[in-house]
């Protein structure tokens, strides 16, 4: 069975986003850069909520004309191949994605899980991690905790019951920010 894995950027106190919904302070060093992009290339496809997937298929499909970072020129190829599942209760339809998440939210990921393929790499937001952490459908959580101290925001986690985790590794990029693996303490 393929596994979700949650690959997020926080901030040292924890958060996502900052308090007006920035996302300017994550740093992309080459060794992070190098790291995600292989992670990205192993995935068999890319798992989005519906807000996040209208920032990323705004951004990547034109991200040459947008952008001249090395991170973003090597990512958006990736990123256009990939197959891109979106889970939301409102779209009906995303261009160049399947939408999934109308009827039961558990038995469309189980599926989604259950069929052939590699992992399904979960990215951005937390509203999805979330819903999924609380349906203990999450199978591993990749945290890139960065150094920044944004004050506020929306945090990694949204869930209001404590969740056991266990650290499976940790792994500095760049001398600037800790890649902190966890699974499910199960």
């Amino acid at each position: 069975m393929r596994k979700i894995v949650y690959f997020v950027h926080q901030s040292v106190d924890g958060y996502i986003q900052g308090p007006n919904g920035e996302f300017d302070w994550p740093q992309m060093g080459p060794e992070l850069s190098a790291w995600s992009r292989e992670l990205s290339e192993r995935a068999g496809a890319f798992l989005y909520g519906r807000r996040v997937w209208e920032l990323m298929s705004f951004y990547w499909p034109r991200a040459e004309s947008i952008s001249k970072d090395p991170h973003d020129l090597a990512f958006a190829p990736i990123w256009r191949a990939k197959p891109k599942v979106v889970v939301s209760r409102t779209l009906t339809d995303a261009e160049g994605a399947r939408v999934v998440g109308h009827r039961d939210l558990a038995a469309e990921i189980t599926a989604l899980k259950e069929e052939p393929g590699d992992d399904l790499l979960l990215t951005g937001g937390s509203n999805l991690a979330s819903a999924l952490t609380g349906l203990g459908l999450v199978d591993e959580y990749l945290i890139v905790v960065h150094p920044v101290v944004l004050g506020g925001g929306q945090p990694v986690f949204l869930d209001k019951e404590r969740l056991g985790l266990r650290l499976v590794e940790s792994r500095p990029f760049d001398s600037c920010s800790v890649l902190l693996r966890y699974e499910p303490a199960r």
